[in-house]
Formats: structure tokens, C-alpha cells, sequence
């Protein structure tokens, strides 16, 4: 994507703390050495074909923004080894408790970024995604912090011209102000159609859905989440 096409990027960013509890010896010799051989390197040229990307052959690639502890993301990878996946989190530990993972369990069909999803978002070439997944983000639950809310009218432009026809973008949270914002959001844009034919539908985990450490704090705290789908146009 040429820098002069890009969508003006936000003043703030859209995740909060990078860092969290200092790392141990064995996390920060994990995360170095994972991040040679997984981490995207944006300076370089995104490749017309994203599954060149890949240590392995892989159909379609999907990409989850977000991945936490990774959970979803490594449950995801380690099911459907022809799928490849590109996992971004910012958060360093999140990021560590990955590596940590994949060094016990190599995954060749895993790539991750550690910064900003809106620069990959921009770097990726234009439909090239087979799904996207945005599962439990930062709600930013002040009125006055929602323009740091990941979905927006310029996000969701990102999503729609990296996505391909027919891709699904997916979004859970367990907050109702963002489920409810997201929902007008996505009707406003107009490129991507919820698919829900009644109530229980986006109360209904996604099929072979792992569970996450973030639904299940929310569950116990008496939240009940959502899943909700959106079909790109």
C-alpha cells in the first residue's frame, strides 16, 4: 500500500501498557529467539501472496489482532495446520507467553507482530485475508476513551480492503456498550453483513471455540459475552 493511501492513524494508541511483570531469563530468551523466526518485519515489501509467509503450505490466511495469552490463537494454529495465521499483541507478555509456547511446540503456520495493528493492516496487500478475528479487546469503557475503541470507521475501512469477499470478521466482548457499538458501526460502513438469524445466535460461542482466560474473568464476574460475525460483502 503506498504511505501516501494509508488512512490517517489515530493520535493515541488503541492498546493500553506494553509491559506488565518483569520477564523471566527463560521468557526473554524465548521471545528473542521465537521473534527470529515468527516475527513480521514490516519494512520489508509485503509479498503479492501472503502464504509465501509461511514455513508450510497453507490455503488461506487469517488473522486474529489481540491474541492475549493466545489461547484462541494457538488452539486455532495447532487445529488447522493448512491454515496460516498471523497473530498481532503489543502486550510483551502476552507476546513472551507465546514464544514460550511455540518453542515447546513449533507451529509453522503462526506469524506474529508486536505493535500496532493498523501498520500491519496497512502493509497487508488489499484482500488478501481469508477471516479476522478482534476477540475480547480493550473496551475502553470511559465515554471520553472510545475513540481508542479498535472498531471505528477507519478500522473497520482497513478491515474491509484487506478481507476478501465472502471472509468472515469476527468480534466477542463481553462488554454491551461495545457489542452494541460495534453492531452500528458495521451497519454504517455498509461492507460487512451480521450474520444472525435470531436472539441466541451471537450469545452462542463459535464452533470449536477454546474458551479464553478473558471470557472466563468475565464470566465469573456475571457478564455474559457475545460472538458476533460479520460477512465481508
Amino acid at each position: 500500500m503506498d504511505p501516501k493511501d494509508r488512512p490517517s492513524r489515530a493520535t493515541e494508541a488503541f492498546f493500553g501498557r506494553r509491559r506488565g511483570k518483569t520477564m523471566r531469563p527463560q521468557q526473554a530468551a524465548a521471545l528473542e529467539s521465537g521473534f527470529g523466526v515468527y516475527r513480521l518485519d514490516l519494512a520489508a515489501e509485503p509479498p503479492a501472496d501472503l502464504q509465501t509467509l509461511f514455513q508450510t503450505d497453507v490455503s488461506a490466511v487469517r488473522l486474529e489482532i489481540g491474541f492475549g495469552g493466545g489461547e484462541h490463537l494457538l488452539h486455532r494454529a495447532t487445529e488447522a495446520p493448512s491454515i496460516g495465521f498471523i497473530g498481532v499483541e503489543p502486550f510483551v507478555n502476552g507476546m513472551a507467553k507465546m514464544m514460550m509456547a511455540v518453542r515447546e511446540k513449533p507451529l509453522a503456520n503462526l506469524r506474529v507482530y508486536d505493535d500496532d495493528a493498523t501498520r500491519l493492516l496497512d502493509w497487508l496487500p488489499q484482500a488478501s485475508l481469508g477471516g479476522l478475528d478482534l476477540l475480547y479487546p480493550d473496551p475502553w469503557p470511559k465515554k471520553k476513551h472510545w475513540k481508542r475503541r479498535f472498531v471505528s470507521p477507519v478500522n473497520l475501512e482497513r478491515f474491509a480492503r484487506v478481507l476478501k469477499p465472502g471472509s468472515k470478521f469476527r468480534f466477542a466482548s463481553d462488554i454491551d456498550t461495545y457489542v452494541n457499538w460495534t453492531l452500528l458501526h458495521c451497519r454504517a460502513h455498509g461492507a460487512f453483513a451480521w450474520q444472525a438469524c435470531e436472539a441466541a445466535d451471537w450469545h452462542r460461542p463459535y464452533d470449536g471455540w477454546p474458551g479464553t482466560r478473558y471470557e472466563a474473568k468475565a464470566i465469573r464476574e456475571g457478564r455474559r459475552p457475545a460472538y458476533l460475525t460479520f460477512i465481508r460483502k
